[in-house]
This record gives structure tokens, C-alpha cells and sequence, in this order.
């Protein structure tokens, strides 16, 4: 299944706590930008409340990318997918611009803390 080694170049916060992954970015009011957030364990996404659109790849244990939903609107939702254990949220354009491809293999850095406002 792999392809390619893709490094996202910018943190990536960590959401493991059952309200992190259930705030993830709802509520934020300016796009994401250099930054995204990696909530685990998920496997699908919904947009309610949110106020800008995302990329979202989800990814397996091994950081294989699964599945890709570039560019994902507000007050949508992506069905779940059996193969996903994590999800990262990136900024819209991401998938595009780093090449991300399903079968990639991901890394990137995590950070502590909040996102930026």
C-alpha cells in the first residue's frame, strides 16, 4: 500500500482526550493556517459549526493514508472508514500542495497546547 513519505511541514496538535476530539475545531473562527490537529482514535468527521473549510486524511495505525477528503465544508460529514485509527485536519490546500495520496506514509511534529485563535 505505500507510496511516498510525506513530513507535513508545520505542529500538529494532538487530541486524545474524549473533549479535544470532541471539540476539535469547532467553533474557531479564522481558517486554520501552518497548523492542524491530529485526533485519535477517529475515523470520520463532521463540519458542524465550523466556519471554514479542511483537508482531513485519515490514516491507520502504521500512518498509511486511508482515505482523503480534500477541501471539506462546512456542515458536512465523512462516513466512516473501517481501515482509519486517526484523523488529521489540515489547512484547505494541504492535500493539494504536499501531494498527499492515498497509501502515502505520513509524519509530521506534535505540539502541546492550543491551537492558534
Amino acid at each position: 500500500m505505500r507510496n511516498k513519505l510525506v513530513n507535513i511541514p508545520f505542529p500538529i496538535k494532538k487530541a486524545d482526550s474524549f473533549f479535544a476530539r470532541f471539540k476539535g475545531l469547532m467553533f474557531k473562527k479564522a481558517p486554520i493556517r501552518n497548523e492542524g490537529l491530529w485526533i485519535i482514535p477517529c475515523n470520520a468527521v463532521h463540519m458542524f459549526f465550523m466556519s471554514f473549510a479542511i483537508d482531513v486524511v485519515l490514516i491507520n495505525e502504521r500512518m498509511e493514508v486511508v482515505c482523503l477528503y480534500p477541501d471539506l465544508q462546512p456542515w458536512t460529514a465523512t462516513k466512516p472508514e473501517k481501515k482509519a485509527y486517526s484523523t488529521l485536519e489540515l489547512p484547505s490546500g494541504t492535500i493539494a500542495s504536499l501531494g498527499i495520496e492515498i497509501g502515502d506514509m505520513i509524519t509530521f511534529n506534535t505540539t502541546i497546547g492550543k491551537l492558534a485563535k
